[in-house]
């Protein structure tokens, strides 16, 4: 029986492990190898990795990181951070990644999706929107790790982005990103309601309930999650997890 998948979504800051908290406060967590090796022995649906400084710095992330993660993962992955470029997504892919995450590429120049999809296949390239009230309460799309937002709602982009083929969406509110009170369920389905392409929710999931309300009201591709999967208690103690298969199978039966 089909189920959607369960995602664990891994940030690098500086060659560490990082949590958020609508896109600050960053804290360390550890080392993302260590992380990988984790989910390896929990047998993780997939992992994406972020590196949220790539496009700041005017670079990618690091090949020889993803050659290191290809070497320990059991599980597909996906990469993002700084693409910009065919070559950027060809040495991402060639290095061991199963999947490329764009973000302010695709926002800058949504041509590129269509270019890229052509040149490495559709199911390879997937575009993350993070979304944001602005000051007078409208959702906007927003880029460079949330300092930039577009003249385009959700929908509308959501829309754009399945026109130029890609082969999924991430959809992300930064509101609810790392607070672990749960999804953005409105937003969620309206984009899930409006492409026909694979959607992967983002931003907020603290427990498994949350994943269980989501899943009971929009149909979706993949769950993803960052605290959910670093942290446990009501400290937030740093603890890497990932729900048994017996809890995934009571999720979705």
């Amino acid at each position: 029986m089909y189920r959607p998948r369960i995602i664990p979504v891994l940030l690098l800051q500086n060659k560490g492990l990082v949590k958020s908290v609508k896109f600050k406060n960053h804290r360390y967590i550890g080392d993302p190898i260590n992380a990988v090796r984790i989910f390896n022995d929990l047998k993780a649906d997939e992992l994406v990795f972020i590196d949220i400084l790539a496009t700041k710095e005017n670079r990618t992330i690091s090949v020889d990181f993803i050659k290191n993660v290809g070497e320990e993962a059991n599980m597909p992955f996906s990469a993002g951070g700084g693409i910009r470029t065919l070559e950027d997504i060809r040495n991402i892919i060639e290095a061991g990644a199963e999947k490329v995450i764009l973000n302010t590429i695709a926002g800058e120049n949504p041509d590129f999706i269509k270019k890229a999809a052509d040149a490495f296949g559709s199911s390879t390239i997937t575009v993350c929107i993070d979304v944001k009230n602005d000051f007078w309460g409208n959702e906007k799309v927003w880029i460079k790790s949330g300092t930039k937002f577009l003249n385009s709602d959700p929908v509308k982009f959501a829309r754009q982005i399945e026109e130029n083929c890609a082969g999924e969406i991430i959809i992300q509110s930064i509101d609810h990103d790392g607070t672990m009170l749960g999804y953005d369920i409105n937003l969620i389905k309206k984009i899930a309601e409006s492409v026909s392409i694979p959607v992967v929710a983002l931003g907020g999931a603290g427990t498994i309930d949350h994943l269980i309300n989501l899943n009971a009201l929009v149909s979706i591709n993949g769950f993803a999650a960052g605290s959910l999967f670093v942290y446990h208690g009501d400290r937030r103690a740093v603890l890497v997890n990932y729900p048994k298969r017996k809890e995934i199978q009571e999720l979705f039966k």
